[in-house]
């Protein structure tokens, strides 16, 4: 399979086939806390057509509510219902698999990840508090942790230390049954707007390390997410275009799930990436922005 530029020929054939639009954030609508040119505008155009717009993003850190207010400081309006973030993914597989409200769930993570739980109706610990904490590592000292615990959650964390990742390690090796469960394993992310830092992947590469387990992703490019976007909005998946920056993880969790993929290069995939022979994952178009949609379709 070959990817297609973005093109005033064939924009028109992708726009009138798709019902919903599904974005990525992080290097798709914002960079950091800067919105890329044109999106609002963007946005504007593809509601004022009757699109739906749906917000799939694999950064924990914020919850659904936060999320909208980040939108809302942007100066776009999105509700709620319109965003699947990872935190709420982590918190919606619990729910569907009936993980008993009594047991408590361990955090390495931040704070979206502890309010969507909480909403869930289940307890969190850990989170952005425990990165304060330290360990005293001599003899005779027995680091204590919550038997109690049935689940890891394990996200991005600006917070991460050792102290963490002996709770998290401890809850996984010696609860009988604790799941682990990552958002997502997406190696780097756009948190300012002039470079990568590193990203989930790597948070939980390290708790892999430890517990010598592979945890249970919920975050794109698994499909867990596109089952609650299926029940949420009920269009069919031939009739929805995944718009993202990344080629393993939105441009596989849309080709997954057997929706259209468009590649915008303007965040963590460039065209030498996407052109490299070693690449193996090919959108159906790609474009650099957003924006282009706008432009294309008003040309």
């Amino acid at each position: 399979m070959t990817t297609t530029l973005l093109s005033s020929h064939n924009v028109t054939s992708l726009f009138d086939s798709v019902e919903a639009f599904l974005f990525d954030c992080d290097g798709v609508i914002w960079k950091g806390d800067k919105l890329i040119d044109g999106v609002s505008q963007t946005l504007q155009l593809l509601r004022s057509k009757g699109k739906k717009l749906v917000f799939v993003t694999n950064n924990s850190q914020k919850s659904r509510r936060q999320y909208a207010q980040k939108f809302l400081s942007l100066g776009i309006s999105v509700t709620e219902d319109e965003i699947f973030s990872s935190s709420f993914a982590a918190a919606m597989y619990l729910k569907v698999n009936d993980f008993p409200t009594e047991k408590k769930v361990y955090v390495i993570g931040g704070e979206g990840i502890l309010e969507e739980l909480d909403l869930a109706g289940y307890t969190g610990l850990g989170g952005p508090e425990d990165g304060k904490k330290h360990v005293e590592l001599k003899s005779d000292s027995l680091f204590e942790h919550d038997k109690s615990v049935g689940a890891v959650v394990v996200g991005l964390d600006r917070y991460i230390n050792y102290y963490k990742l002996q709770y998290g390690t401890l809850c996984i090796r010696e609860n009988p049954g604790c799941l682990f469960i990552a958002t997502n394993r997406d190696a780097v992310g756009h948190m300012t707007d002039l470079q990568e830092w590193p990203g989930a992947g790597c948070m939980v590469a390290a708790i892999c390390g430890s517990t010598e387990r592979e945890p249970i992703v919920v975050g794109k490019p698994s499909p867990f997410m596109m089952e609650f976007l299926l029940q949420k909005f009920e269009v069919s998946t031939s009739k929805m275009c995944m718009v993202g920056d990344r080629l393993d993880t939105d441009i596989l969790f849309g080709q997954n799930s057997g929706c259209k993929t468009l590649l915008v290069l303007s965040g963590v995939t460039n065209q030498s990436t996407l052109e490299d022979p070693s690449n193996h994952i090919q959108p159906d178009y790609y474009t650099n922005q957003v924006s282009d949609l706008l432009d294309l379709l008003g040309s």
